[in-house]
């Protein structure tokens, strides 16, 4: 494990946004994804899909962070949604019922292409 979780923002609409995680989400990091990912959310882009693919390791906290997260997309009319989860965290993730809860994705491309046949589109036609 990591004292340190690194996120990357890129916006790929008017209301969605990808955040790229890097390092270990545990009781010292989590609280740096939850702020980054709000206040994507409360700069107007509801729609975050979270990039995985270079987490190595998730605590119980960093779950509960990705339900705190599912809510708040969810309260500013947005969505949740988790992509590219190395299979080493896919079993904690579908053992925990997280999956259940919010849509899991092999890719971010998959993930952005769900959003857009769900309709949380923009004007211009790419996802939100």
């Amino acid at each position: 494990m990591t004292d340190t979780l690194d996120t990357t923002v890129r916006y790929t609409g008017d209301r969605t946004a990808v955040v790229v995680v890097t390092g270990d989400v545990d009781l010292h990091t989590a609280p740096v994804l939850r702020a980054q990912a709000l206040t994507v959310v409360e700069q107007g882009a509801p729609h975050l899909v979270l990039d995985l693919a270079q987490v190595d390791y998730v605590d119980s906290t960093g779950l509960s962070t990705l339900i705190v997260l599912l809510h708040a997309a969810q309260e500013a009319g947005g969505s949740l949604r988790v992509a590219s989860v190395p299979g080493r965290l896919m079993r904690m993730v579908t053992l925990t019922g997280i999956s259940e809860l919010l849509p899991v994705h092999e890719t971010v491309a998959d993930a952005l292409a769900a959003l857009a046949a769900e309709g949380a589109t923009d004007s211009a036609g790419t996802p939100e």
